[in-house]
């Protein structure tokens, strides 16, 4: 008898969940507008809502998705979901194996532990949701092949407030309009948020820590990128925030350090689409603002540029004089403040002398900060082989280095003067 049975066990192996109870049996015993709250305990998935329920967890209760599709799947609206463990979700990157794939509006997801699964939370034609508190880890794999932690796919109107991630691909929106991103903290990812086609976005008070990018905005209009923390982003590609194609894009209050490049943006194709960044402080990266494609178009006031390698570099043909300087602590600057107003005495102007080299040729860019660049950097300073390029232009600097602090940078932010020129 024992011969057979483990003859029987070899040629049909139980599978993890299988040996647990079936939380869909829980769900379908649960009335429309019931509360489930199951035993403490490990339940097999997947699992389905299609009706306004409510599960609590309280911390204590595993679905355990068998190693196939998405581990709970929602179709529903008006649900509430919190205090589960959700794990061990399929592998499929077509199928979209989610640890919760939701498709209804107005449902709650809160304070769960998403891990082992190769997507996170992922949502599809659903708007007005909150997600929240929740913590959020992809399975192991190379970055690349882990799955987004949070997916919104023309989604809108939802709140993705105070969640953990860590070791998941991206946070990303595509194609999701008006979507509050706020208070999130993300760590060991490629791309931190990552908007594509969704104007109208807010990204408020995040913290980003390692990731290969930090923020990326594209074709993505209006969006507002405020009071975030953005810390090492030094992948090949790596910056901090990123403006592509995208117009009237808001960069205020945020912290960008030791990043491969603080700020990327691009120029707005209208002059009324421009870019403000505005009392940000971008400090000890290799570039701190970076713009290319350069027409003109970005208002940079009140910010702090502390430390980097290089403040400001330019890339494109164009007038780079047509972006608005003013205000801004630069931390090179050589002039006075004879009269205490806070105001340097002289504009603050920066030029590119051997910069140019890497600048224009790509391929040189290797041998940045190399010790015979520095020394023919020296030298032309020293005396000019040719007149070296005006990159910008700030006419008001500001000579004390402000009291930085995230959220409140905005009080020491100085707005451009009315009808002002150049020469101011």
């Amino acid at each position: 008898m024992i011969k057979n049975l483990f003859f029987l066990l070899l040629v049909f192996p139980l599978t993890a969940s299988a040996a647990f109870p079936s939380f869909q049996a829980l769900i379908d015993a649960t009335p429309a507008g019931g509360t489930l709250r199951p035993k403490p305990g490990t339940y097999a998935g997947p699992a389905t809502i299609s009706r306004q329920i409510i599960i609590d967890g309280g911390g204590k209760v595993t679905v355990d998705g068998g190693g196939t599709g998405s581990v709970l799947i929602i179709n529903a609206s008006g649900a509430v979901v919190r205090g589960l463990r959700l794990t061990n979700s399929g592998d499929s990157h077509d199928r979209l194996d989610t640890g919760i794939a939701l498709s209804g509006d107005e449902n709650s997801i809160e304070d769960n532990v998403v891990e082992g699964t190769l997507f996170g939370i992922s949502l599809k034609r659903a708007n007005h949701n909150i997600l929240r508190r929740n913590r959020i880890r992809s399975r192991p794999a190379e970055l690349a092949m882990r799955g987004e932690s949070i997916r919104l796919w023309y989604s809108m109107d939802n709140l993705v407030e105070g969640n953990d991630i860590d070791q998941a691909r991206d946070l990303v929106l595509m194609n999701s309009p008006r979507n509050h991103i706020v208070g999130n903290v993300i760590r060991n990812s490629r791309y931190g948020i990552h908007l594509f086609f969704s104007p109208d976005s807010v990204i408020e008070r995040n913290s980003l820590y390692r990731t290969a990018t930090g923020i990326i905005v594209l074709n993505s209009d209006r969006v507002s990128v405020r009071h975030n923390l953005i810390f090492h982003s030094l992948g090949v590609s790596g910056v901090g925030l990123a403006f592509k194609m995208s117009e009237e894009g808001v960069a205020e209050g945020n912290e960008i350090v030791h990043c491969a490049v603080g700020i990327l943006a691009d120029s707005p194709i209208e002059a009324a689409g421009r870019i403000l960044l505005r009392g940000n402080r971008i400090a000890h990266n290799a570039i701190g603002i970076r713009f290319y494609g350069e027409r003109g178009g970005h208002a940079v006031y009140g910010n702090s540029f502390e430390n980097n390698l290089v403040h400001v570099t330019m890339f494109g043909i164009g007038d780079a004089l047509a972006n608005d300087f003013r205000g801004n602590y630069w931390d090179d600057y050589q002039g006075f403040d004879r009269n205490h107003d806070g105001i340097g005495d002289i504009p603050y102007e920066l030029y590119a002398y051997t910069d140019r080299i890497w600048m224009e040729i790509p391929m040189a860019r290797f041998f940045r900060n190399s010790p015979a660049l520095e020394l023919l950097d020296f030298l032309e300073r020293l005396a000019p082989f040719s007149a070296p390029d005006l990159i910008l232009r700030d006419p008001a600097p500001l000579f004390n280095k402000p009291a930085w602090r995230l959220g409140t940078s905005e009080k020491t932010a100085i707005q451009p003067k009315k009808n002002s020129s150049a020469t101011d």
